[in-house]
């Protein structure tokens, strides 16, 4: 396992929600945790928006761009993002934007990347219409190393209906992204469910069942 961890996906993937889930195991081991907001397309669901929580009750640095420029027509890319390579005692969790343009943030690090191992995650939600099938995918995933220049090395099933998702959808993804694991020769990491739902997947699905708890709450469910 890299000590660079990158999460990207298309819109509605979960990338963020799994991004915070991976960052905080990993502080629950001891580990000295950093988790870098890279998502300068969406302003809405960020790791920023949990940057006091993860900080003062994970001891998680969270390196983002600034809350006051949330609005802004370009967002900001901060320069702490260096620290992250240059400190090599940080297990570093990148959270990053939902397509091609949001990965071209990414891109400009790439120098610093290839100067070692990481891992490149890419989430897919078959629920979404643009990720419901290979022809979408592929040119998603085509997309985001052609503006990184970085490459997916593992794939995430994370297909979901948010508060109504069933077991079925869950299984659905899995096969789906294990096929397609096959095809493209990515390998299928993990398989998402929400933490009450692990009994009920754990022994169905061909993938690491990856459990999350929902920290990414909508108005009305805080």
């Amino acid at each position: 396992m890299s000590r660079i961890r990158v999460f990207t996906g298309h819109f509605g993937s979960g990338k963020t929600e799994i991004a915070i889930n991976y960052a905080i195991d990993l502080a629950k081991k001891g580990e000295k945790v950093a988790i870098v907001d890279l998502d300068i397309v969406n302003p809405y669901f960020c790791v920023r928006d949990l940057k006091k929580d993860l900080e003062e009750n994970y001891n998680i640095r969270v390196i983002s761009s600034n809350p006051e420029y949330v609005n802004a027509e370009l967002m900001v890319v901060p320069a702490e993002v260096m620290a992250v390579f240059n400190d090599k005692s940080y297990e570093v969790v990148f959270d990053v934007g939902g397509d091609d343009a949001g990965a071209v943030g990414l891109g400009q690090y790439n120098k610093f990347f290839k100067e070692e191992p990481y891992d490149m995650y890419f989430v897919i939600n078959n629920n979404r219409p643009l990720t419901c099938d290979d022809k979408g995918v592929k040119e998603y995933i085509d997309a985001i190393q052609k503006a990184s220049r970085l490459q997916v090395t593992h794939l995430v099933s994370n297909t979901n209906l948010s508060y109504e998702t069933t077991k079925e959808h869950i299984l659905k993804g899995d096969k789906y992204v294990a096929n397609l694991s096959k095809e493209i020769n990515i390998p299928h990491q993990f398989t998402v469910c929400t933490t009450d739902m692990v009994d009920e997947v754990k022994d169905s699905v061909s993938a690491e069942v990856f459990p999350i708890k929902i920290y990414m709450l909508p108005p009305w469910r805080k």
